[in-house]
């Protein structure tokens, strides 16, 4: 089927299950341009709690998908792609996690929203890139377990007093897919463009940023900023949204190997199968749904500048 008989067809079953699309904004160009809304996993979530429709279909991958369904039990959550998962997330396993506790007993745990169910049901709370640094910060114990972002939690250790200890995991598409060496070259080729990183990246690339930030942080940063250039250091998709919000700006990816392979598995072709077979349905066991809730709650309750 065509992109155009493709796009009507999503959009008659969309109406006929009384279902809303939410897009990360790492996925492709064209499921970004028929979400109803875009954004990071959890500002998605949030999205999810407040809409009256009863079918969410989440184009992400499955530990998205997850947290929406946490978030939102009486909420059907369809995810097109059910093979799209998370290589970060997979770096972590719940026995693994349960020895480092016994380890560390005095540690709070702290999770990325980057991982499963089952790990933040097993967390004292949960954190994003955007609030990693003030989830941290708000915790009474002097001792962080850290998990399973080990950029990430170099950044946060950079920005308190607290003791991190790291997991040993990271997104290939940051750790490997952005490099010092690309910063350079594009810095090289668009000498007036600011730089803005994703915290996921290494240390060494951090700090060649002019801006590091989540996702969302990025977009809003680009959106303030006078500067009319900018270089992008985190995954390729979210230059399509950047560019939506600021035609009048230049972006330009800081390495065209920042390609995330789960995020770019759905296609137009399996939201359409999805909403009219109802497949793929993500929910998460009531016993582990209770437990990560209230890890994702207390996040919540945190106040980010």
């Amino acid at each position: 089927m065509e992109k155009t008989s493709l796009i009507k067809r999503i959009t008659s079953l969309k109406k006929e299950r009384k279902a809303i699309i939410l897009a990360h904004v790492y996925q492709r160009d064209e499921i970004q341009k028929i979400a109803d809304f875009t954004g990071d996993s959890l500002g998605l979530s949030k999205i999810a709690a407040t809409t009256t429709s009863k079918v969410i279909v989440f184009c992400g991958v499955r530990f998205m998908a997850e947290t929406a369904s946490i978030l939102n039990p009486d909420k059907i959550v369809l995810l097109p792609e059910k093979r799209a998962g998370c290589a970060l997330a997979d770096t972590i396993t719940l026995e693994r996690l349960k020895e480092e506790k016994r380890e560390y007993p005095d540690a709070a745990v702290v999770s990325y929203v980057n991982s499963s169910a089952s790990i933040k049901a097993e967390s004292d709370i949960c954190c994003t890139s955007a609030n990693a640094v003030e989830v941290v910060n708000s915790l009474k114990e002097k001792k962080v377990l850290f998990v399973p972002d080990k950029n990430l939690g170099r950044f946060v250790a950079s920005k308190t007093d607290k003791e991190i200890i790291l997991w040993d995991g990271f997104c290939y598409v940051h750790h490997y897919g952005i490099k010092p060496e690309h910063i350079e070259l594009a810095k090289k080729n668009h000498p007036l463009a600011k730089v803005m990183v994703h915290p996921e990246c290494q240390p060494e690339v951090t700090k060649m940023a002019d801006y590091v930030g989540s996702t969302a942080q990025m977009a809003r940063y680009a959106f303030k900023e006078s500067s009319k250039e900018f270089i992008v250091g985190t995954e390729n998709g979210i230059i399509y949204n950047l560019k939506t919000h600021n035609p009048d700006k230049m972006f330009y990816p800081a390495s065209e190997e920042a390609i995330c392979k789960d995020m770019k598995m759905i296609t137009l072709e399996k939201v359409a199968l999805a909403l009219e077979n109802m497949q793929y349905e993500v929910k998460v066991p009531e016993e582990i749904a209770v437990r990560a809730k209230k890890a994702l709650d207390k996040m919540l309750e945190v106040k980010v500048k």
